[in-house]
């Protein structure tokens, strides 16, 4: 079924297709999933022309990982996708610390798509660890997302 109310937009980074001339798109529910990664890893101020964009959770990178500060990270990641993320109803934000001792704290987003009544599992890894051009595994280019039971 073609969604197309669902939104469309340019991969993220940008991936340009040799002798097509054109950029991939990503649709739909992918589009979506991107969406939310990139909103997760922008800091508010880093976009000019819309500088309340993101969600800062960088803030808390060398906070101890006590229940004040789990409170504030899911507060942060819920108001910035209720804010900035229109398409999808948020059910629930999970903080996963069993990796915590390893600098690694997966962030667990369950939404509905608002459109299609489709439910959504989005885990974005956190790090506490120093940033590099190597894609770890987990790292935030390999963010999932997995379709959930419809309970229509």
């Amino acid at each position: 079924m073609n969604k197309p109310f669902l939104g469309r937009g340019w991969s993220f980074p940008p991936t340009f297709t040799r002798g097509l001339g054109g950029v991939e798109i990503l649709e739909e529910e992918a589009d979506i999933a991107s969406s939310l990664e990139i909103l997760l890893t922008t800091m508010p101020g880093e976009r000019v022309m819309f500088p309340d964009y993101g969600c800062n959770t960088e803030e808390l990178v060398f906070e101890s990982l006590d229940t004040t500060t789990k409170t504030l990270m899911a507060d942060k990641i819920e108001s910035a996708i209720l804010y900035y993320e229109p398409r999808i109803e948020l059910e629930k934000v999970r903080l996963d610390t069993s990796r915590e001792l390893e600098g690694v704290i997966l962030i667990e987003a369950i939404y509905r798509v608002r459109t299609t009544n489709s439910r959504f599992n989005f885990v974005f890894p956190f790090y506490k660890q120093e940033g590099t051009d190597i894609n770890q595994p987990g790292s935030p280019a390999e963010a999932t997302l997995t379709p959930l039971p419809d309970l229509r």
